[in-house]
């Protein structure tokens, strides 16, 4: 009954709190003139606003979410682009191969190699007992950039290695038909130094980072559009697409691939040269942040994306 009578107040300032009103008339009060059970509570809620407030503006400026405190430091110290040339060098000096099976590659490398390939994130280690090979499951996409783009590896079939990148391409078209467009989404990022994973827990093809994922969080969910494909075609999918990206702190990030190639240039590699990629970053309009008197209450600003630099 003390806790009923006393409290009354602060019972109704806390559900303005909830309501998102008095914010500030309530955070001036004196937590000691609260009963122990009411201070809990609003101790709870004050932390919680606090949290959504900072979240908000992080995910609202679009910075990079570091990991721990000196990931930004290591990251920079040790750039994407220069691993990338060291794993160049490296499996093109050892004649790296791999072998082809019906979803995916595996590749037999030295363990500094497999060093090399986490801190470039290609692939997955194979756990197994062998001390001087590991075997690594790299995408058909990882792949083929390992082969066509940094021409260091070789690839066979059934223990036939393939002389050309030609037979390459058109095993993996005939195994997925839409491999051409999504290999060009997945090397234009990449090209620009962007780490891509898997983005099937998401609900998208890819979640792209700006370094190693043990350093920093994705930044973009990345669902790929080609000109025939009816893949965000109505305001429902647009809608919860946005949602479920908002949700796990990331933009949506759609990359449209168009282009003239005909059926025949399809069986070619060479058809990527006549696709172009259309970035587009979708986000949600928030009233909150575009009222008319952000000079009394100023909010971050929304910072849209429309070419995507290298990181």
């Amino acid at each position: 009954m003390f806790i009923l009578q006393e409290g009354a107040s602060y019972i109704v300032a806390l559900f303005k709190v909830l309501q998102g009103s008095a914010i500030r008339s309530f955070s001036g009060v004196d937590l000691r003139s609260i009963p122990r059970p009411l201070r809990t509570i609003s101790r709870r809620i004050d932390i919680e606003l606090k949290q959504t407030s900072d979240t908000t503006v992080q995910i609202n400026s679009m910075a990079p979410r570091w990991k721990w405190k000196g990931a930004e430091a290591k990251a920079l110290a040790e750039p994407i682009s220069k691993s990338i040339s060291e794993l160049q060098l490296s499996l093109a000096k050892t004649e790296s191969s791999g072998s082809l099976s019906s979803c995916n590659v595996l590749l037999a490398v030295e363990p500094e190699q497999a060093e090399l390939l986490d801190r470039c994130c290609f692939g997955r280690l194979v756990l197994s007992s062998e001390k001087l090979k590991k075997w690594i499951q790299l995408s058909f996409e990882e792949a083929f950039y390992l082969l066509h783009n940094l021409k260091c590896i070789k690839l066979s079939l059934q223990g036939r290695f393939l002389e050309n990148e030609v037979e390459t391409w058109m095993y993996m078209r005939s195994k997925r038909p839409n491999f051409p467009v999504f290999f060009k989404a997945f090397s234009h990022l990449r090209s620009k130094n962007w780490v891509l994973r898997s983005g099937l827990q998401y609900g998208v093809d890819f979640v792209a980072y700006r370094h190693h994922p043990s350093l920093v969080h994705s930044e973009y969910s990345v669902l790929v559009q080609s000109g025939d494909g009816d893949r965000l075609r109505v305001w429902s999918d647009i809608h919860c697409a946005v949602r479920l990206s908002g949700s796990v702190a990331k933009t949506l990030l759609t990359l449209h691939v168009s282009g003239n190639s005909d059926r025949e240039d399809l069986n070619l590699p060479m058809c990527l040269e006549n696709y172009r990629v259309e970035e587009q970053t979708i986000s949600r309009w928030s009233p909150e942040l575009s009222r008319e008197d952000e000079t009394s209450n100023p909010k971050p600003k929304v910072a849209n994306v429309s070419n995507l630099k290298t990181p």
